[in-house]
């Protein structure tokens, strides 16, 4: 079972060609934060600086100059694979922003691949 840490979830993570049921929870702040220290998640934030806001809300410590969600990987997901998923609302981020502009919100979901 992977794990992954995204600030979108697209169709084109799933790899089946036929049905497949995916279960979304949303989750409060301190959820999502007791989510990513128990478990070892995947970095797949694809964009520097919201990757950077994801780390200060989770409280992730980055690695150097990398944002410790950031990670431009193709995620492919099968039965049993989970995504906490930080969903970006708001205007667009300034260059090399650590905290979320006036009128923006992250809200976290577990998605959870539970049938092929």
């Amino acid at each position: 079972m992977s794990k992954y840490l995204v600030n979108a979830f697209s169709l084109n993570m799933l790899l089946f060609a036929v049905e497949t049921t995916v279960k979304f929870t949303p989750l409060g702040l301190e959820e999502a934060r007791a989510y990513s220290r128990a478990n070892k998640l995947t970095p797949a934030v694809g964009h520097a600086d919201t990757a950077r806001v994801v780390d200060g809300l989770l409280g992730l410590e980055a690695q150097g100059e990398t944002p410790a969600s950031y990670g431009r990987i193709n995620v492919s997901l099968v039965e049993g694979d989970e995504v906490l998923v930080a969903q970006y609302t708001g205007p667009r981020l300034p260059e090399g922003a650590t905290t979320l502009p006036e009128g923006a919100v992250i809200n976290f979901w577990l998605a959870t691949v539970t049938d092929a």
